[in-house]
């Protein structure tokens, strides 16, 4: 699970409660059923005029990605196929294949199982390739679709707002519409911005990084399969995988080889 995510999203809109409720008027005054409707009705119409339904029907799997989605560790990796260049030096690659079947990473596992299984170690990469490259593009759609909900939120708030100021212009001459047609005009442009600028924005940037982190590990995978395909000797993979990882991280391993 990703404490970070959940930490930024209960600070934020934590902070923004107990400003309401130092304010002393308490939660009702900025509770309103009209406003929620405008913005969060707003925001589902677009997404689904912007998106096919599979896509919006998937937003829930798309967002928990942020929340639940663990990589597998960087260093860890690196360590697994040095230690699978090993064993192939030392039992041939056939002696991977109960270690293979068991590993909990189903991209790495489908490709060592096809490495083992005879398939060229060229066309197991090329396979892994294009894989990468369609998961890359659902990653994309779904970062989409939150920057899509992050533009469209406020714009929707601008459009209860100004309902708002119509409902209430036209009711000047009864002052007791006044007060219903003054807070449709002012929490839709505060709940456009809150869904916006708490949570569609920050998420579409989670995802982005969720996506550049994965991209970057499966090529690593990917390199490392090769390497083992190619008969590498376990300090070359180890060398070459290195070039995926931080200095810092490099620091790291060699002190756990150590």
């Amino acid at each position: 699970m990703d404490i970070a995510t959940i930490i930024g999203l209960v600070l934020g809109f934590g902070l923004i409660l107990i400003a309401i409720l130092l304010g002393g008027a308490g939660l009702e005054p900025f509770i309103d059923t009209a406003s929620v409707m405008i913005v969060v009705g707003g925001v589902i119409a677009a997404a689904l005029i912007n998106f096919p339904l599979r896509n919006v029907l998937g937003t829930a799997t798309v967002v928990m990605k942020c929340f639940l989605f663990k990589l597998p560790d960087s260093i860890e990796t690196i360590r697994q196929f040095k230690h699978f260049a090993e064993v192939i030096r030392k039992d041939g690659l056939l002696a991977l294949e109960d270690e293979a079947s068991e590993l909990p990473d189903d991209f790495m596992r489908r490709g060592l199982e096809a490495l083992i299984s005879g398939v060229p170690a060229e066309d197991v990469s090329r396979s892994l390739e294009i894989e990468l490259a369609y998961l890359e593009q659902r990653h994309l759609v779904g970062k989409k679709m939150m920057d899509s909900a992050g533009a469209s939120a406020p714009a929707f708030g601008m459009i209860g707002t100004l309902i708002g100021l119509v409902q209430m212009l036209r009711a000047l001459d009864d002052p007791s519409k006044i007060g219903g047609g003054m807070a449709t005009a002012l929490l839709t442009t505060l709940y456009g911005a809150l869904i916006a600028n708490v949570v569609c924005i920050p998420l579409a940037g989670k995802l982005e990084t969720r996506n550049a982190e994965e991209g970057l590990l499966r090529e690593m995978m990917i390199r490392g399969i090769g390497l083992l395909g190619e008969g590498e000797s376990p300090r070359v993979v180890e060398e070459k995988l290195m070039a995926f990882i931080s200095p810092k991280s490099r620091k790291a391993l060699q002190l756990k080889a150590a």
